[in-house]
């Protein structure tokens, strides 16, 4: 099973797809609450160049309202993250697959949580 849903913008730079990829999260109710500059922390602790990586910690309140009413420990389990990184063609952008995340978890009614969230990120990653 695939644990990301992904893909691939050819037509702007790093710093573009992720001001689209924020709009597009926005605009699809999430907000992002933490964010990692890969690139940036390698070359701080480890004096190592990477192409762009981010990470961007995406969550939609209402959703995770839902989740975590019904399994409290769900909370180590988010946000859902969405990275852009830059690759041969372009910046690829990948969102975790909230149903391949929660596959472990024996609740069938967060399931169905998990897969509205999937439904909305391809979207977001559409909309991108």
């Amino acid at each position: 099973m695939a644990y990301t849903l992904d893909r691939t913008i050819t037509d702007a730079d790093f710093e573009t797809v992720d001001a689209r990829t924020r709009k597009a999260l926005g605009d699809a109710g999430f907000g992002v609450l933490t964010e990692i500059d890969v690139k940036a922390t390698m070359k701080k602790k480890i004096d190592k160049d990477m192409d762009g990586y981010r990470i961007l910690g995406a969550c939609n309140p209402n959703m995770a309202w839902e989740a975590i009413g019904m399994e409290p420990k769900v909370g180590a389990m988010l946000p859902c993250n969405v990275i852009l990184r830059e690759v041969d063609g372009g910046v690829e952008v990948s969102a975790v697959d909230p149903v391949a995340s929660m596959s472990g978890i024996d609740n069938a009614d967060l399931k169905g949580v998990a897969g509205q969230v999937r439904d909305m990120l391809l979207g977001v990653i559409a909309a991108i």
